[in-house]
């Protein structure tokens, strides 16, 4: 009897072992694709492609901010959305917290985020800023209107200690040089 039941759980060992192993085995080309081939395939290119076919399509110049935040970014895209807004994005393979973007979009079609305000800042041009740092978003954001464009600014909330409000206030600032 004791010989039985030592065989059985021979047998369901080898059993369980052998599909626990089979699940196992991983294929060497199952890697993720790279930034810079699967952006692409989604619609995105180069900030300065995106920022011409939203241009020409407004038929209007755009003004972007001379700076970035102080963090480091491996790749930087931009992408015309078929919705009419243009997003420029700076990420990081080596920090995926490293995440930074602007979207700018006519203020005819301006998002209202008005319940989600945390603070308000003036910035140099005597405009306000809306500063939204909300748990839920998962990004700070820096909402400003210049030029007929709504620019909202999105940081990762895992790098605003970095990143802070007067931050993306300085930012926002160089448009105006």
């Amino acid at each position: 009897m004791t010989k039985n039941i030592l065989l059985s759980l021979f047998f369901v060992s080898i059993f369980l072992y052998g599909t626990i192993n089979e699940s196992v085995y991983a294929n060497l080309n199952d890697r993720p694709q790279p930034l810079e081939q699967f952006l692409p395939q989604i619609g995105y290119k180069t900030i300065e492609a995106a920022i011409r076919d939203f241009e020409q399509h407004f038929n209007q110049e755009l003004k972007l901010p001379l700076r970035v935040p102080p963090i480091t970014f491996t790749h930087q895209f931009g992408r015309f959305n078929s919705d009419q807004h243009l997003e420029i994005t700076m990420i990081s393979d080596e920090c995926p917290q490293n995440h930074y973007k602007i979207d700018i979009r006519p203020i005819e079609q301006k998002i209202n985020f008005e319940k989600y305000i945390s603070n308000v800042f003036k910035l140099k041009n005597g405009n306000n800023a809306l500063y939204i740092d909300n748990p839920k978003i998962g990004f700070n954001l820096l909402v400003m209107e210049r030029d007929n464009w709504q620019y909202v600014f999105s940081i990762d909330r895992d790098v605003a200690d970095k990143v802070t409000a007067e931050t993306l206030i300085q930012i926002a600032n160089t448009i105006d040089y």
